[in-house]
């Protein structure tokens, strides 16, 4: 007789790790798998990412993401120091490159301080040179409470400490909703489970699909670019610098991060990627493509913004470009100051229309939540996200 599960979560990615870590504390003794198609944990996202603790700076008052990130920063702090992991709170400062950015700034300020965010400080133009000396700008913002960390390190230590199975390997090709359980098919049998969290990341809609929600969004990959600061040149940055953003968008424009290791990461940009999993060293999934373009959803994002899109792409392929993006901030630079790094590949939700999802997104499904939309600063909430999903998910247990 096949067991029956209390609850599947399909991703071991950070989120859905910190989910099955969030059952288990509310509710001991309860049944849980993992799955992931994987062959370890945090493959995706979660390994590919800079590793910045981020604040809560950026959202807007009363969304998820501001109140998670904000609860989930703290909580990270908390878990990293019980696990022994690395994590600097090294600071951020958001610079204002030209007299136009300031009324952003002034926004970005009002929100971070709406989040509760209490030690902000504005810097002008000496006070900016203290802590940068390298950086230019004509007014900035500094986050203390910003950091850097290793998430591949936290999914590692939520893997071994979860009382319930993880089974990689495993990827989920079909879900059936029978009365009242769902039985998850792979390719090496099923799993039988009363309740089903889809943290499927680049795949959560295909997931979704499966489970019979009509899906509002669909994924469209973004990859991200990194350079590495040579050593020659990594002196000139002692924090993690950030440009104002494009409130239009919810990428945060090309940065740097100086990371656990000392060593400073440049970027990332936000290209349409070529696949879901589209790395350095991969090549295109022409299915992937074809089923982006064949999005109205895409169709009508890139008539918005293909300005910016273009742009993107030009610096994607011209270093010299990309580093003359990068000097807005450091005017120093010089392309041969940049060596190639790695790269991620974001799983962003688009709506129908064409909109951008700025929110985390999590409807629900025939015994099942999904995870539709998840991006930055997952990672860092990803303790408080978890929490908030556990309490949905038990609902569906009563």
């Amino acid at each position: 007789m096949t067991h029956t599960y209390d609850v599947a979560v399909i991703g071991a990615g950070i989120v859905g790790l910190a989910t099955a870590r969030a059952l288990a504390e509310r509710r001991p003794g309860l049944e849980l798998v993992v799955l992931d198609k994987e062959s370890h944990v945090g493959a995706h996202q979660t390994g590919h990412n800079s590793g910045v603790v981020h604040s809560g700076l950026y959202y807007r008052p009363g969304s998820l993401k501001a109140e998670l990130c904000v609860d989930g920063q703290r909580a990270m702090g908390d878990f990293c120091e019980q696990h022994g992991i690395p994590l600097k709170r090294t600071g951020k400062v958001v610079v204002a490159s030209e007299e136009s950015e300031v009324d952003r700034l002034d926004e970005l300020e009002r929100r971070g301080r709406a989040n509760g965010l209490r030690d902000l400080k504005r810097l002008g133009r000496s006070e900016l040179l203290e802590l940068e000396p390298h950086v230019v700008g004509v007014d900035a913002l500094h986050v203390p409470e910003a950091g850097v960390t290793d998430f591949r390190l936290v999914a590692e230590a939520l893997a071994v400490s979860l009382p319930g199975e993880i089974q990689l390997a495993s990827p989920v090709t079909g879900l059936l909703r029978q009365l009242d359980i769902t039985r998850v098919s792979m390719p090496g049998g099923e799993v039988v489970a009363k309740v089903v969290i889809n943290c499927a990341g680049l795949y959560a809609d295909r997931v979704a699909a499966m489970a019979g929600v009509d899906c509002p969004v669909q994924i469209v990959p973004f990859r991200g670019e990194y350079y590495l600061l040579s050593d020659e040149a990594s002196h000139l940055v002692n924090h993690l610098v950030y440009p104002v953003p494009d409130p239009r968008l919810p990428f945060l424009g090309v940065h740097f991060t100086r990371g656990i290791d000392g060593s400073v990461e440049v970027g990332p940009n936000a290209v349409p990627a070529l696949a879901r999993e589209h790395y350095r060293g991969s090549g295109p999934d022409w299915s992937d493509v074809a089923e982006i373009l064949g999005y109205g959803g895409f169709r009508r994002l890139a008539r918005r913004y293909w300005r910016t899109g273009a742009a993107e792409l030009w610096r994607s392929v011209r270093r010299s470009a990309y580093a003359h993006e990068a000097r807005r901030l450091i005017p120093e630079l010089d392309a041969d100051d940049l060596r190639a790094g790695g790269a991620g590949v974001r799983a962003q939700a688009v709506a129908r229309d064409g909109t951008l999802l700025d929110d985390f997104l999590i409807v629900d499904g025939p015994g099942s939540l999904h995870v539709l939309n998840a991006p930055s600063p997952a990672a860092t909430a990803s303790l408080a996200i978890g929490e908030h999903i556990a309490d949905r998910a038990l609902t569906l247990l009563r």
